[in-house]
């Protein structure tokens, strides 16, 4: 019987740095010097594992995105960011292929509200060894509302999220050959959320899927305090203005 939840060690999460609320705690990630475990580099793109690996029966990699500890996805060039794309999607699709892992967690966390605890950028794959996620995700979760699309990437507003209130997705054949079209839409989304949004909306969170018909999604999800009846019950809820946020974001991105 495969397992039904991860185990943490809760001793190795206590020695984790933290970097977002006590910013005046030094930053491991730039002090590249001292960095173990290095998988590979690309400039300043950084892979390395996992210092502290809380999450038992895993592999936990880390990607630093970048040498400049107070930037943020949304504000990078365009040249940095196809650059940063192609090198994670790529090392995630490898670490899929590689069939060593039940499945391969690839995802981002930023700011306050997202459950990281490091300001300075960075992404996570992770292998779970014995952990299956299939089972969790399903098409209708990344169905929406259009925002823009061609016919090899979508970029919309889910009408069945799977937490809500508010989350767009980025879904796509080839997320290979289409990964600048897919960088763009989530650099829009980032940006949005962090300056059009909602005043307070200071996090967010990343996740990356493989789907079973062999495309690619990633959901880009706005962090608040979760909604008690998701917690207690499970049940996401949809808002009721997603069609004016979609409408608003075509706006300000899409239609010069």
């Amino acid at each position: 019987m495969k397992p039904s939840h991860l185990f943490f060690n809760s001793a190795i999460g206590s020695q984790k740095p933290e970097t977002i609320v006590n910013r005046q705690n030094p930053c491991p990630f730039c002090d590249v010097d001292s960095l173990t475990g290095i998988i590979e580099k690309e400039d300043s793109i950084i892979w390395l594992e996992n210092k502290y690996p809380v999450l038992q029966n895993a592999y936990q990699t880390v990607i630093i995105e970048t040498d400049q500890c107070q930037s943020e996805l949304s504000e990078y060039p365009k040249e940095h960011l196809y650059k940063l794309f192609s090198f994670v999607t790529t090392r995630w699709l490898q670490m899929i292929e590689s069939k060593k892992y039940e499945s391969v967690l690839f995802f981002k966390n930023h700011g306050p509200m997202s459950g990281g605890s490091l300001r300075h950028p960075h992404m996570q794959i992770i292998g779970l060894k014995t952990f299956d996620t299939s089972s969790n995700i399903t098409d209708a979760h990344f169905e929406g509302i259009s925002i823009q699309q061609n016919k090899d990437v979508e970029f919309n507003l889910s009408t069945k999220p799977r937490m809500g209130f508010f989350e767009f997705n980025i879904v796509t054949s080839n997320i290979e050959e289409h990964n600048k079209e897919v960088a763009d839409y989530i650099q829009a989304a980032t940006h949005y959320l962090l300056n059009h949004f909602h005043r307070s909306c200071t996090s967010y969170n990343l996740f990356f899927y493989q789907l079973d018909d062999g495309r690619s999604a990633c959901k880009v999800i706005p962090r608040f305090a979760t909604s008690p009846l998701f917690v207690g019950y499970g049940i996401p809820q949809v808002s009721n203005k997603i069609e004016e946020i979609a409408k608003q974001v075509h706006s300000l991105y899409f239609s010069k």
